[in-house]
């Protein structure tokens, strides 16, 4: 990427949110679910063109072997999400100011769109499985539908009626596979099902932790008796509590606590956790944790890092944040 980009005068940041730009200043990409994206977007919710134009999040995917599998492995999945939005938050800057969040992207995301948002509660009942998340996924509004080179705008209409084949934007014509596929791809929960799992919770970060990110979710999921701890680590915690921590995360990052339950301690649980499985893996990798392990020692996030700067050695200037965050 660099090799592409230096001569043109571009550069990288790893960080979670613009800190400076203001919606104005961003070019669209010219993609037409875009265009659809961004109108649908400022009428159901808050923040999501925010999400779409100024946020940065790096994506795990991690394999499942059967139903049973992913059940367990998306429910310790959503349950951490939080620990990972503390421990990766780097987003503590917007629209040229502190903005009172160490990931103000995870605050955006509760403010976009509650239908295919969030932590997901009916994943943590009796009998979740493939059934109940594909009956969610179904009534979750659709945006479009992809024919002939062109997005047809299918906003607020329902995946049902278009199996039916009484779908307004297709009268009589009922979806492919693929129609599936894109529908699939318009759900946002903190962690989503494909024919992989997504792990949504964390900021973009700086190298280190841009590596430390599947190393984490690996340590976790790819042992099964770490991956049983894991879940022993966040069962006894109830939707609420799920949800508080979601929301402590993102304001306080490693600081913040819920419903009795306080982050750190989950953060370094789950960190230890990690290690072990990287470990029993014998191949070293637990090494590429160090920038985690530094922070359940010391409570100190990138984000802290940078708020620490930006009201101290920086003085208030935030351009200083463009060299800080380079990758």
């Amino acid at each position: 990427m660099r090799s592409l980009a230096d001569p043109l005068g571009i550069r990288f940041m790893g960080i979670g949110a613009a800190p400076e730009w203001r919606h104005e200043d961003m070019p669209v990409m010219p993609k037409g679910r875009y265009r659809l994206m961004t109108d649908y977007m400022g009428r159901v919710g808050t923040h999501g063109t925010q999400m779409m134009y100024r946020t940065s999040t790096v994506q795990v995917n991690l394999d499942y072997g059967s139903e049973a599998d992913m059940v367990k492995k998306m429910r310790v999945a959503l349950a951490l999400q939080p620990v990972a939005t503390a421990l990766f938050a780097s987003s503590p800057f917007f629209e040229g100011k502190e903005n009172g969040h160490r990931s103000w992207r995870s605050r955006i995301w509760r403010g976009l769109d509650d239908s295919r948002t969030g932590m997901l509660p009916f994943a943590f009942e009796e009998g979740f499985g493939f059934q109940r998340y594909v009956d969610w996924v179904l009534d979750v509004p659709m945006y479009f539908v992809y024919r002939d080179g062109r997005y047809i705008n299918a906003l607020g209409q329902s995946f049902r009626d278009f199996l039916k084949g009484e779908l307004p934007a297709l009268p009589g014509e009922k979806p492919t596979l693929s129609d599936w596929a894109d529908h699939m791809t318009t759900v946002f929960p903190e962690a989503r099902v494909k024919r992989y799992i997504e792990m949504r919770g964390a900021d973009c970060g700086d190298f280190a932790h841009v590596v430390a990110l599947p190393a984490f979710w690996v340590g976790l999921m790819y042992d099964q008796t770490v991956l049983d701890a894991g879940w022993d680590l966040v069962k006894g915690l109830d939707a609420e509590t799920r949800e508080g921590l979601r929301v402590a995360a993102s304001v306080d990052g490693l600081a913040g606590r819920a419903g009795g339950v306080r982050i750190a301690d989950l953060a370094r649980a789950a960190v230890a956790l990690s290690q072990a499985g990287l470990a029993g893996r014998g191949m070293g990798e637990e090494r590429y944790l160090a920038p985690l392990v530094e922070a359940v020692e010391t409570g100190v996030t990138q984000a802290d890092r940078w708020l620490a700067l930006y009201r101290g050695e920086w003085g208030g200037d935030l351009s200083n944040i463009y060299q800080a965050a380079s990758l």
